[in-house]
């Protein structure tokens, strides 16, 4: 019993810690990274059509028609992204609706000690989770040596 309360005390405190840790970053921040973002994607793009075009030995009006096409469809999925937009957001409130749900049913089946071993070991399970995210984040991002010009 000792060892439980203490592994739920430590996942507490852990959880708390964590939740401390706030996003900082300014709305200046993330336009400027929408901005790279774009342009990382706008230069993945343009290497792609550069291989297929020495892949397929593809001639000029074949590359524009091409690039044309790829516009087009990025269009249309911005358009179909943005109209789903609202489906999303709702299917988020069913699902943590159906989540609340679960943690009552939970609640009246397990006992008091198991149901507080249960939210411990899901909480433990998220935790992970995140952290393997932030992880496999942190591989793609370059490092920020903290050499960045401050005005």
């Amino acid at each position: 019993m000792k060892k439980l309360v203490l592994a739920i005390a430590l996942i507490g405190m852990g959880s708390f810690a964590m939740a401390q840790q706030t996003n900082t970053a300014t709305p200046q921040d993330r336009q400027a990274r929408a901005v790279e973002m774009k342009q990382r994607m706008e230069q993945k793009q343009q290497d792609r059509l550069a291989e297929m075009q020495k892949d397929l030995n593809l001639n000029q009006s074949q590359v524009a028609q091409i690039k044309a096409l790829q516009d087009k469809r990025k269009a249309e999925m911005k358009a179909e992204f943005e109209k789903n937009k609202g489906d999303r957001q709702a299917k988020m409130q069913e699902m943590q609706a159906k989540r609340a749900q679960m943690d009552a049913d939970m609640k009246k089946i397990l006992s008091p000690e198991q149901y507080d071993k249960w939210q411990a070991d899901r909480q433990a399970k998220a935790d992970k989770m995140k952290m393997g995210m932030k992880e496999r984040r942190m591989m793609k991002k370059p490092m920020n040596t903290g050499t960045a010009d401050v005005n």
